[in-house]
């Protein structure tokens, strides 16, 4: 097991000298990011986790940072006017650390993805963020490009479906969970189409760095008042999101790429430790499902349904919807009279849904999917096979925290990151340390 660094003085100095303030295992190099995020949409935590990279962007060779809402209304125009905060908290920061990247230099890289999540076919037309994956991805460089996805997967799909070449050199941390159900589809493709691309598919290790809000300490509800509030315009900021309570959803995948070495998933890290899976669980349902049918938590789930015969229909036309958990999720004609929807959930439990079309004739469906909490579960025929590079959650009974897998390998050491974000934080309080 990792232990907490314990540095002597003059270590201390060498290590704030050149940036790093941190207790853990140094990085043997500055990693390559670029960052796919659908900040500015439904969820407030991508915003958060902005301002967490924003403060320790000295730390990384950061290529690209792209806006990608698979769903909900956000845009580029969300990380640029963060950026905008930055650029007012700059002059503080740079007291304390150099190599702080330039305003100018992060809004050069800032790129607009697909609005919206991708077709059945998991993919569509490039767009300026998809096209900027595959230019940083196709640098002459050995060292690999870490891809951190805190949304759908649909800009790094579209990258893969255009440039294919890229898949040897890009590596993708992507915080899954709910994310699944979002950007489906071009989570299908990738892994139908590129089983042996190097994947953290962290679908619930990153869980246990959502703080409790009704528990008052500093590291939970009182995170802000702790740490952030009255620190310069990015702490001001801050409060904006719920309230200043820290969810930070997103940031365990920067918490990885700042500790130790990135390239071994298995190793403990901030960021999680995760372990090597053969296979991700989809099941497949040809019939009205009851309360006894299972499905695992995280699976792609398939109901397929035989209706009317359609030529006037082309085959990927969304026409059918399922219900389920107060949500409504289209469904597609797949041609000869039959019907497709998929799904993926983080919620475990007995759900009931219906499955209903305008189409005259649909045979309409209700009934009920009991979700398993276990990942990737028993093996079936119909699962996604991945190759040698995919991780995902353990699965150890005991790295369980909170009936979340895996997040024990996070929950540890919470309070170690969260104590060195909040000495970033007061880097735009005080300006009495000069270079």
């Amino acid at each position: 097991m990792m232990r907490k660094k314990r540095f002597l003085p003059m270590l201390l100095l060498l290590a704030f000298s050149v940036g790093h303030a941190f207790a853990q295992k140094p990085v043997p190099e500055r990693p390559r990011i670029l960052i796919s995020t659908d900040i500015g949409g439904t969820d407030p935590d991508d915003n958060q986790s902005m301002m967490h990279y924003l403060l320790y962007s000295n730390e990384f060779d950061c290529e690209g940072l792209v806006s990608s809402p698979s769903f909900g209304d956000g845009d580029k125009s969300e990380i640029l006017r963060m950026i905008d905060i930055y650029e007012e908290d700059l002059p503080k920061l740079k007291q304390h650390a150099r190599r702080y990247p330039s305003p100018e230099y992060l809004r050069s890289i800032t790129k607009q993805g697909r609005h919206g999540a991708a077709p059945l076919v998991g993919y569509s037309t490039p767009t300026e963020g998809s096209e900027w994956i595959v230019r940083c991805a196709r640098k002459n460089t050995a060292r690999p490009l870490y891809v951190l996805v805190w949304g759908g997967l649909d800009d790094v799909a579209q990258a893969l479906h255009d440039a294919p070449d890229i898949a040897r050199k890009i590596r993708v941390y992507w915080i899954g969970g709910p994310n699944k159900k979002w950007g489906i589809n071009a989570y299908v493709y990738i892994i139908e189409h590129f089983p042996d691309l190097w994947m953290i598919e962290n679908n619930s290790t990153y869980r246990s760095f959502i703080a409790k809000y009704k528990q008052d300490d500093r590291w939970n509800g009182g995170f802000y008042d702790h740490y952030v509030k009255g620190c310069g315009f990015l702490g001001e900021d801050f409060f904006n999101y719920l309230g200043g309570k820290p969810k930070l959803g997103d940031t365990p995948s920067l918490l990885y790429m700042m500790d130790g070495d990135p390239s071994d998933p298995c190793r403990e890290s901030w960021g999680g430790s995760f372990e090597k899976y053969s296979y991700t669980p989809r099941v497949v349902f040809s019939h009205q499902t009851t309360a006894r049918d299972t499905a695992q938590i995280y699976s792609i789930i398939e109901w397929h349904v035989k209706g009317p015969v359609r030529k006037d229909i082309p085959v990927g036309t969304e026409c059918i919807t399922l219900d389920i958990a107060r949500q409504k999720w289209q469904g597609y004609y797949m041609g000869d009279g039959n019907y497709m929807v998929k799904y993926s959930t983080y919620k475990v439990g007995t759900q009931p849904y219906t499955i209903t079309s305008d189409i005259k004739g649909f045979p309409q469906q209700q009934g009920f999917i009991t979700i398993e909490n276990v990942f990737p579960g028993k093996h079936r025929s119909t699962d996604y096979r991945t190759g040698a590079q995919w991780y995902s959650d353990k699965v150890a009974p005991e790295l369980f925290y909170d009936n979340n897998q895996g997040a024990m390998t996070v929950y540890k050491w919470r309070k170690d990151a969260i104590e060195d974000w909040g000495k970033r934080c007061q880097w735009l309080k005080y300006t009495d340390i000069k270079k």
